[in-house]
């Protein structure tokens, strides 16, 4: 169990079923009243944000969550698959769990499989930035530099970004994985 005063970033919860992880919280003390605290909750599994208010020494479970890192094998009709690293057990996690981060995986790819109470995988965490190959996008024309003039380009696992006009095809370049833009080139 913990309680409201034991509240931090990152901690994960259960409430009424589903599992949450604090993502911001502020302690109130009124002038008048009980103290109470405003937390922001992501829920893992939908990754709906909620805002919610608890009063001061409130007590809820917590959720057992952990991070396994795992490779990314291969995506099928089924769902996506990941061998965990050090067992070798094969885990199959559906479109719903895998979200938007279906748009960086590569096979081979070492990401980090969120498990609730050690056997029930919840969703993943890629690397807050990978570098991937840019495999189609149109050549940039000379004299057509503004100011921040962007072009859609195709990366090598289909999802594709805005990047600046004198990035081209083939090069590779290096993406945040938590808003998907482009921030830059790949180093050498």
């Amino acid at each position: 169990m913990i309680s409201t005063s034991d509240f931090k970033n990152g901690i994960s919860l259960e409430i009424d079923g589903n599992i949450y992880v604090i993502v911001e919280f502020q302690h109130v003390k009124p002038g008048k009243g009980n103290a109470f605290v405003r937390t922001r909750l992501k829920n893992i599994k939908t990754g709906l944000i909620r805002d919610e208010t608890f009063k001061s020494g409130e007590k809820f479970e917590t959720a057992h969550v952990e991070d396994r890192k795992m490779q990314y094998l291969y995506s099928d009709s089924e769902g996506y698959h990941f061998m965990d690293s050090e067992s070798y057990e094969q885990f199959k996690l559906t479109p719903d769990l895998v979200g938007e981060a279906k748009n960086f995986l590569l096979e081979n790819m070492e990401v980090f499989v969120k498990m609730y109470n050690q056997n029930e995988p919840i969703g993943i965490g890629l690397p807050n930035f990978i570098e991937l190959n840019i495999v189609e996008t149109e050549p940039a024309v000379k004299g057509d530099t503004v100011n921040n003039v962007t072009k859609k380009a195709v990366l090598e696992t289909g999802y594709e970004i805005q990047v600046p006009m004198f990035i081209n095809q083939g090069e590779k370049i290096k993406i945040d994985t938590r808003t998907g833009e482009y921030i830059g080139r790949a180093q050498k």
